[in-house]
């Protein structure tokens, strides 16, 4: 189950299949990004894409048409799109028509098209299912930063998010199981819908599988931890310090950098330094970046001698691959160096190995008394402070001697803003203990709770890497057929019993980079099976805390009212 590979095989047919010659690719701002998540610019131009275009820029409409070229429509079957798509074919820009939808799409909205097509240019209408972003092989999102409002669903991302699903299941024909995460209404409200669709459109899910593939639907809010952690891998590294949107990151901020690197692309299909440190760790990144400096410089000095035309020649038919690299070469350099300017400014070693700590091991006394030293230290920034009191916070929650509030205390001694503040008693609305299934910090899981400690401090060569996710222990449980029914039940009239081979992990609320690099090691780890998570979003702790400022809006308080020194409502 690679959904990369799934996308780019949809292009590759969509750029094939259509009659010889140049053409125009005609999207929406969505369908830009599904593309561009697996195909650069110049990739998609050697397919005789002579031009890309959008649908919906105000500049279309007014454009001057070539109808020498045929156009390619990649759309998302909306609305919107259906009579824009209707405006277009009434006065055509071009000679012929490739239609191409990234969805279901309804026949009463083909029988439309069909009536707009006068001149008729349109020659085909197909579905190829590519509604979501194909962020890694083994990865996904929908693309939604928020999904939630008054810790129900969002109508609107419902809809999307059911969109997405459908299209991941149709791309990789996929017919599963559906199990979804017993405590959770958001959950079972999207699992009900995907199954409906499913029913409904049986002929698209009739692929002659037995029983072979789950997909398990969970909630964000049985682990909390995870997106509130510093990474120290180089692609969730780069998500937490710097913000990876689309495969792009904004660096026009960093001091100095040259305008040509104000934005990066970091793509695993475009980059193979990228591809092959995504999921390594600080040190082994800067190790790696050296070596990919001396390879450019020892290249760089066997181009120096160019003495005769056999050598002219020999350097041009390098030229591009050294160009590539020079340019690899920099990006990465710049990307790194600031990650460790960050790190050393703002002293995230030691804030990382307190969190580390708070979330993988018990002692109370110990950690209250770092975090108070910590908090006392203008180096760090605000967002870590408040994120330790937060980490605090949900791990002894019900201690004996539970202190959050003498930690608040110190944080307004800091003159803390009132927003992240208030995301302290958000997150201890939406993520404390009453609203967790698998709460790994129960009093009656100590036995779970004793066998994670010791897996945990066995092999940790960093204690920086001590966590897991709690989709490490759900993983486990899928491999060693431990998944109860009441815990995470089963739609439909689906049996449990059998051994799911493919398995697709879906996390309302957004997944993390965290989490990716887990199931990237359940399938390396177990090759007889097939991991694939996907997320409404990948969040790093500040998107994550957006996301819980949001789906908190207008939820009463009242499971932190004891803590004396927080009043928000």
């Amino acid at each position: 189950m690679n959904v990369i590979a799934a996308v780019k095989a949809y292009v590759v047919k969509m750029t094939e299949e259509s009659e010889p010659g140049m053409k125009v690719l005609l999207m929406d701002k969505e369908t830009t990004s599904v593309i561009s998540m697996v195909y650069g610019q110049s990739e998609i131009q050697q397919k005789e894409v002579f031009l890309l275009e959008r649908i919906d820029s105000p500049n279309f409409s007014n454009s001057t048409g070539l109808r020498y070229l045929k156009c390619l429509v990649f759309l998302r079957p909306t609305q919107k799109n259906i009579t824009a798509l209707c405006d277009e074919l009434r006065s055509p820009k071009y000679g012929a028509y490739y239609i191409y939808f990234s969805n279901i799409i309804a026949k009463a909205d083909i029988k439309i098209l069909a009536e707009h097509d006068e001149q008729e240019v349109v020659k085909e209408v197909q579905e190829f299912y590519m509604d979501y972003l194909a962020v890694n092989p083994h990865l996904f999102s929908i693309g939604l930063p928020t999904c939630m409002i008054s810790l129900k669903w969002n109508p609107a991302c419902l809809l999307r998010t059911l969109q997405g699903i459908i299209s991941v299941l149709l791309s990789l024909k996929k017919c599963p199981t559906i199990r979804f995460q017993g405590n959770s209404g958001v959950c079972k409200d999207l699992a009900m819908r995907i199954d409906e669709i499913m029913s409904k459109e049986s002929s698209l899910f009739a692929f002659g599988q037995s029983n072979a593939s789950l997909l398990l639907i969970l909630d964000r809010r049985d682990d909390p931890i995870t997106p509130l952690l510093n990474q120290w891998t180089y692609q969730a590294m780069v998500h937490e310090l710097l913000t990876i949107g689309n495969n792009r990151v904004n660096l026009s901020k960093v001091p100095g950098v040259p305008k040509e690197l104000s934005e990066v692309v970091l793509s695993v299909e475009q980059d193979t330094f990228y591809a092959k440190n995504i999921f390594l760790n600080y040190g082994e990144i800067g190790t790696n970046i050296k070596q990919l400096m001396d390879q450019f410089q020892a290249k760089a000095k066997s181009h120096q001698k160019i003495e005769s035309i056999a050598d002219m020649k020999n350097f041009v038919e390098a030229y591009p691959q050294f160009k590539k690299l020079s340019g690899n070469v920099t990006k990465h350099v710049t990307v790194i160096g600031e990650l460790s300017s960050m790190v050393n400014k703002y002293h995230l070693l030691d804030v990382s190995e307190a969190e580390q700590e708070i979330s993988s091991q018990n002692d109370h006394s110990s950690h209250l008394q770092n975090i108070k030293k910590l908090l006392a230290s203008d180096k760090i920034r605000d967002t870590d402070a408040t994120k330790l009191v937060m980490l605090y916070a949900l791990r002894y929650q019900g201690h004996s001697n539970y202190d959050v509030s003498g930690l608040i205390d110190y944080l307004k001694k800091r003159n803390i803003s009132e927003r992240l503040l208030k995301s302290i008693v958000n997150i201890l609305e939406y993520a404390s203990s009453h609203a967790r299934q698998s709460d790994i910090y129960d009093a009656e899981n100590a036995v779970k709770i004793t066998k994670r400690f010791i897996k945990g401090l066995s092999g940790v060569d960093n204690v920086y890497t001590q966590h897991k996710p709690l989709l490490h222990e759900t993983l486990e449980d899928i491999v060693k057929g431990r998944l109860r029914d009441h815990i995470y039940p089963l739609v439909g009239n689906h049996s449990s019993a059998g051994r799911h081979q493919d398995i697709i992990i879906f996390i309302i609320g957004g997944a993390t980079y965290e989490e990716s690099l887990t199931v990237h090691s359940f399938n390396k780890n177990y090759p007889s099976f097939n991991f694939l998570l996907g997320g409404t979003t990948i969040h790093n702790s500040s998107s994550f805390l957006d996301e819980v400022e949001q789906a908190m809006k207008d939820v009463p308080r009242k499971h932190t009212r004891n803590i004396r020194n927080l009043r928000f409502d």
